[in-house]
């Protein structure tokens, strides 16, 4: 069964206007760390309320206990079907009153149903100027066909992979004797500055009563 730790409940309930937020890992999650730094300002739009993590081992899970944020596992293999672990992280993050889910290097297909019932509070930053280079290796990819420009792109989660409606995007230029390492270098820093922005958008026009049910 998934591990859970704190509640992640804010004392100010209703009255504070800040999206609650979840990000859901499977590594280190440095874009994680990132929206954390940006939910640490109170004028920031959105708050870190918890974090998932598809790994027991996770370091963004004992990166996240650090700075006193809720933190719950969801191993597909501790459960029969995807579903069923689905089911779970959806009670989870009901119980934290998430509001927004950020997948930061959550390296796992969500179910059709958890995708249809988080349908337009659920967001993820892919590694390429989508609809460019969707799935893996994309600076590989984009160094074989000899693109000029790269990038990240932050948009909402969909049935179909790397596919919903674009919210945010970054431009990074593809150097003269860069190899992939170096690339994906420059972009992470992109993504780095790119996802705060990107959530503090979400968290802005969404309706304030919203919450996963």
């Amino acid at each position: 069964a998934a591990g859970i730790s704190g509640d992640g409940r804010d004392p100010g309930g209703s009255r504070n206007p800040r999206k609650r937020v979840a990000i859901l890992i499977s590594g280190r999650g440095s874009n994680m760390q990132a929206l954390i730094r940006a939910g640490k300002d109170e004028n920031y739009p959105a708050r870190i309320v918890g974090v998932i993590s598809s790994r027991t081992g996770a370091e963004g899970l004992e990166l996240a206990r650090r700075q006193n944020i809720p933190v719950a596992t969801n191993r597909l293999g501790d459960f029969a079907e995807k579903d069923e672990a689905d089911r779970e992280m959806t009670r989870i993050l009901v119980g934290w009153g998430v509001q927004i889910v950020c997948l930061a290097g959550f390296m796992r297909i969500l179910s059709r149903s958890f995708v249809e019932q988080w349908a337009g509070r659920v967001i993820n930053i892919h590694p390429s100027l989508l609809p460019c280079y969707k799935g893996l290796d994309t600076h590989q990819r984009v160094l074989d066909a000899g693109d000029r420009v790269h990038g990240c792109t932050v948009h909402f989660v969909i049935n179909e992979l790397d596919a919903g409606a674009t919210i945010a995007q970054s431009q990074v230029p593809v150097l003269p004797g860069d190899d992939a390492q170096a690339l994906a270098r420059r972009v992470l820093e992109q993504e780095h500055l790119l996802y705060p922005r990107a959530l503090a958008m979400v968290a802005t026009s969404m309706d304030p009563d919203r919450q996963g049910d």
